[in-house]
């Protein structure tokens, strides 16, 4: 489990075509030593298990696994040498839970539909297929390539956010542009709510 607040600014080093899908390298400033093999870590929205772990000339990295189902839904199929990931390492208990609850399970993509900088902030649209368009309300939350952001509006289906410099400065949002597609994850209490509304329905 997560929260959504980015920890570091990861950048994929190598990918490897797998029997399973796709191994990937990926320098971190995180210490090694502190990771353990199996631990999970949050690689731009995804979760994904640490399978390898070392220290080269290049710094600090791990390795990750993405397998089929990873790649068809998120855009972990896009990832290429160079690009950076947001990154964050599970949740332990007791530890400041700045953002929302994020368990990393990706349910599909938004579409990048606008971007406005302006002095303060950075305005930002999505569009969202119509099947997750009810779990997404204003001033609700949702994570955005792993990242937790409040939603400004919401409206059919498209939502924005405003992001503030410091959230530019710390994670892959300043290189995003119209057209770009980032992995979503809708709220875990709307998940729920909903599936409780469904079942609450008069039959």
């Amino acid at each position: 489990m997560f929260t959504g607040i980015v920890t570091d600014l990861g950048e994929i080093t190598r990918v490897d075509k797998i029997p399973a899908g796709l191994k990937t390298r990926i320098r971190t400033s995180y210490d090694p030593d502190g990771i353990d093999i199996g631990a999970s870590i949050a690689c731009g929205g995804p979760c994904h298990t640490v399978v390898a772990k070392g220290t080269d000339e290049g710094g600090n990295w791990f390795e990750v696994d993405s397998a089929a189902e990873t790649l068809a839904l998120t855009t972990v199929s896009d990832w290429k040498v160079g690009m950076h990931l947001n990154l964050e390492r599970s949740l332990k208990m007791g530890t400041e839970l700045g953002g929302h609850l994020v368990l990393g399970h990706v349910d599909g993509l938004a579409t990048i539909t606008k971007r406005e900088d302006h002095q303060d902030s950075v305005y930002f649209q999505f569009r969202v297929p119509m099947g997750f368009a009810p779990f997404i309300a204003k001033k609700g939350s949702v994570a955005l390539d792993g990242t937790s952001l409040t939603v400004n509006e919401a409206d059919n289906d498209l939502f924005s956010v405003f992001l503030i410099p410091h959230t530019l400065e710390v994670t892959t949002w300043s290189e995003r542009q119209v057209g770009d597609k980032v992995n979503l994850e809708v709220d875990m209490m709307a998940r729920y709510a909903a599936r409780l509304a469904e079942f609450s329905k008069p039959k």
